[in-house]
């Protein structure tokens, strides 16, 4: 069963704070007030906005990239090259095939320890874009713009940070899980292993028809709040750009001071993960009766001391 995401309109920002946001959960804001964004980022304008300066990209062969294979290549295009090339079905000229898909992420100046900022990274864009401010001035920590060529989909993944996902113009699928579910979504770090949500491998991944499927499809100027830990899997249903701003939920001290991408653990979780870890090479020690026995017991008293009420 699919559960589609509730979209409401003209939210402000107090109904949101108020009625929305302690829900923890994705919804869909219509109707906001975006900026000339909407109206004048046509192919035509944005490659002559920001020019030929060069933008490193994803390029992939096939439709769905894979972070965890790595099955795309990084490239670098003058950014309005890159544009035009993305708007295209067929390629004249390509890297790796006629039909090859690309995908920008903005990153900062230096990747590694840089934020993305569109005011900074797109400046002449940044003034088209009004970004609704449903948070606190010193909450923000990032805005990511991305272009998607039509067809392509990004692998399954959560961020530690809340965020919006302002669609600016094209439309895009959304799948979305809930934390609760990240036992049946064959975690590797904060991406799942499930590639193909609308056809699983079933043999490979029996877990995943228990995980709840929320959907929501974006046109341009809808915006989706995606809370921390969601996780969101997003196929662009036409070339499209959209803009994300990051903000964070915890008091800023929780979070990793190397993080420029808004994924890595919070510290404590970091630390707790690191201790368990510690306690299975401990078990290691007993024989396999012993060690069993003993990581039933400590798997109860994570879940007695540690779930939510409503958890199983």
């Amino acid at each position: 069963a699919v559960e589609p995401v509730a979209r409401l309109d003209g939210v402000t920002r107090e109904r949101f704070l108020r009625d929305i946001y302690p829900r923890r959960k994705p919804v869909v804001l219509q109707g906001l007030e975006l900026g000339a964004c909407t109206t004048k980022w046509t192919v035509d304008y944005l490659s002559k906005a920001e020019g030929s300066k060069e933008v490193k990209i994803h390029v992939s062969t096939v439709p769905q990239m894979d972070f965890l294979s790595k099955n795309f290549v990084y490239r670098a295009l003058p950014f309005d090259v890159f544009v035009r090339r993305a708007a295209e079905v067929k390629h004249k000229e390509y890297f790796l095939s006629e039909d090859e898909k690309y995908y920008l992420r903005s990153v900062g100046e230096d990747a590694r320890k840089d934020i993305a900022d569109i005011r900074k990274q797109f400046p002449v864009l940044a003034q088209d874009v009004l970004i609704p401010e449903y948070f606190e001035k010193e909450q923000f920590f990032s805005s990511v713009f991305r272009i998607s060529s039509t067809g392509l989909q990004l692998w399954t993944h959560y961020d530690v940070m809340d965020n919006f996902l302002i669609q600016v113009t094209g439309k895009k699928r959304i799948v979305l899980y809930s934390p609760r579910d990240a036992p049946y979504l064959y975690l590797s770090g904060t991406k799942s292993e499930v590639l193909d949500v609308d056809n699983p491998d079933l043999e490979k991944y029996p877990l995943f028809v228990k995980a709840k499927r929320y959907e929501c499809f974006l046109e341009a100027g809808d915006v989706l709040f995606i809370p921390a830990l969601w996780f969101h899997n997003v196929v662009s249903e036409e070339f499209g750009v959209a803009v994300n701003v990051f903000w964070k939920h915890l008091p800023a001290e929780s979070y990793d001071k190397t993080d420029t991408y808004g994924n890595k653990d919070p510290m404590a979780a970091s630390r707790a993960i690191q201790i368990l870890d510690r306690a299975l090479k401990t078990l290691e020690e007993l024989p396999e009766e012993y060690r069993d026995f003993y990581a039933r017991r400590m798997v109860l008293r994570i879940q007695e001391k540690a779930y939510g009420n409503d958890c199983g």
